[in-house]
């Protein structure tokens, strides 16, 4: 089974193939230009450098949320028409899934987070290695997907007390305030895993299409756990 992934919830734009054998190639930048003006020119020019077509995939997948509103949404669309293009399956990976699983080779406690501003952050705790029970072959989810503050969730991982290795793009901006709480406890992923990988989102999609967890391209929407600025501002004026 071949898919074809893209992850554009975050700063990253990238866009991957792979199949149960291997990672056949990825296209990654996390650079100054939108997901308007970059995605489709990765995805078109991933597709030339393996000589391959949309055609020759099975599923198409997405990051679904959370994260940028407008990033999503881009994201999304590229897959939904894809699907319905040439009727083939969709699939959508949670964002905060595929990051974790950027770290499933390393046993023991995971957090990704994802800058929500304020001091929030987007995030959920995971197990990886042996002792973990999931249908994605050793990574379980401990803890609901939360949007919450950072003190908040750094209460949260104590109460663990073990180790705990961070990443997304909420490390930069928050690691001063999780290494003086955490201390020796608090360790930051390798740069190569930190930001989010269409690569993981691939895999992901694979695990879960063989789940039985495909949907038509109807059916897959932006998993959001706030409003946007925009709908609060509705809300408060109303």
């Amino acid at each position: 089974m071949m898919v074809l992934a893209v992850e554009s919830s975050g700063t990253v734009a990238a866009v991957a193939v792979a199949n149960e054998d291997k990672l056949v190639g990825e296209f990654f930048l996390d650079h100054r230009r939108t997901h308007s003006q970059q995605l489709l020119p990765l995805l078109e020019g991933l597709l030339n450098s393996l000589d391959m077509e949309l055609g020759d995939m099975d599923i198409f997948a997405a990051s679904n949320g959370p994260g940028s509103f407008t990033g999503l949404r881009i994201g999304i669309a590229t897959v939904k028409a894809l699907g319905q293009a040439l009727n083939k399956p969709v699939v959508g990976v949670p964002t905060l899934d595929g990051l974790a699983y950027n770290l499933i080779s390393r046993e023991g406690l995971i957090c990704p987070i994802m800058d929500a501003r304020r001091e929030q952050v987007y995030t959920s705790i995971y197990r990886s290695g042996s002792s973990a029970h999931s249908i994605r072959a050793g990574l379980e989810r401990l803890d609901e997907y939360m949007a919450l503050p950072v003190a908040s969730l750094i209460e949260k991982l104590k109460a663990y007390n073990e180790p705990v290795l961070f990443n997304g793009d909420g490390v930069i901006p928050y690691w001063e305030i999780i290494k003086e709480e955490m201390g020796e406890k608090a360790h930051r992923s390798p740069i190569s895993h930190m930001m989010q990988r269409a690569s993981s989102i691939a895999c992901l999609a694979l695990e879960m299409a063989h789940s039985g967890l495909t949907q038509n391209y109807m059916e897959l929407v932006p998993f959001y756990l706030r409003k946007s600025q925009a709908e609060q501002r509705f809300g408060q004026r109303g």
